[in-house]
């Protein structure tokens, strides 16, 4: 049974500019099993971002619905946690505060209970160490993973993740696709990861829906059958690479036309 059902999925966004509406995803149907790490891959405005947003019920379908858990999206929910492209951490509240930081807004324990409902997670994303450090003292990457240890402090049945290594340096970014891989297996949870990486996201998934350019429409979904951790050196991960270059170049063409 699928935790995450796309059914027929349309946005359409009026575009006061061009005074004319504009499709950003047209009839997508995606189902997304328990435990899946599923990469959104396409070209930029295919509508990944959206389709991530309205499984977090920050945004609504124009038609069709998204389902997660057997209830119909309507509105954000602690079942869902999101990470986005920037960390959009407090900077005036050190690490441990940032990852308690919802539980603190709704009056849940006290400090020391927070702090140490927080220090599991922090652990989880290897920041022992760092509780008492603000923001500005840390590196990117490290940013990042208070906003992981953030949402998975909620206990969420999913994860949400928005292109969130896209302002790392390679090394790091390598780096935290190990540590991420880490993280989904020790908390057993289910991961919708966007991405317009072909490499990051083979890396990753173990689905890969390829995604058409706008109006965005699901190419393929691709079921990514690697060893862990994967070789992107290695014949079967370019055999994969190559289906993928394959589906997007007619997108490519379109966009360029």
């Amino acid at each position: 049974m699928s935790l995450i059902t796309i059914d027929k999925v349309s946005r359409i966004f009026e575009d006061p500019q061009r005074k004319a509406p504009v499709t950003a995803l047209q009839e997508v149907s995606i189902q997304v099993k328990r435990n899946d790490f599923l990469c959104l891959l396409g070209p930029s405005g295919c509508g990944k971002s959206t389709l991530l947003n309205m499984i977090a019920g920050f945004d609504n379908p124009s038609s069709g619905t998204v389902n997660v858990g057997g209830s119909v999206v309507t509105a954000p929910g602690t079942d869902r946690g999101f990470v986005f492209q920037q960390a959009n951490l407090m900077p005036w509240l050190p690490v441990w505060e940032n990852v308690a930081f919802h539980l603190k807004m709704q009056g849940r324990g006290g400090g020391d209970e927070r702090r140490q409902r927080a220090q599991k997670f922090i652990d989880m994303v290897g920041l022992r160490g760092f509780e008492n450090h603000y923001p500005s003292e840390l590196s990117g990457g490290m940013n990042q993973r208070v906003g992981i240890a953030r949402a998975l402090l909620m206990n969420p049945e999913v994860i949400l993740m928005d292109e969130p290594f896209g302002a790392l340096d390679e090394q790091t970014k390598m780096d935290m696709h190990a540590e991420i891989i880490r993280i989904w297996r020790e908390s057993n949870t289910t991961i919708v990861f966007v991405t317009h990486g072909i490499d990051e996201a083979l890396t990753l998934g173990t689905h890969v829906a390829v995604m058409s350019a706008r109006p965005g429409r699901l190419s393929e979904m691709m079921e990514i059958d690697l060893e862990r951790p994967r070789d992107p050196t290695s014949a079967r991960f370019n055999d994969y690479k190559r289906t993928i270059l394959q589906l997007l170049r007619p997108s490519s063409a379109a966009m360029a036309a």
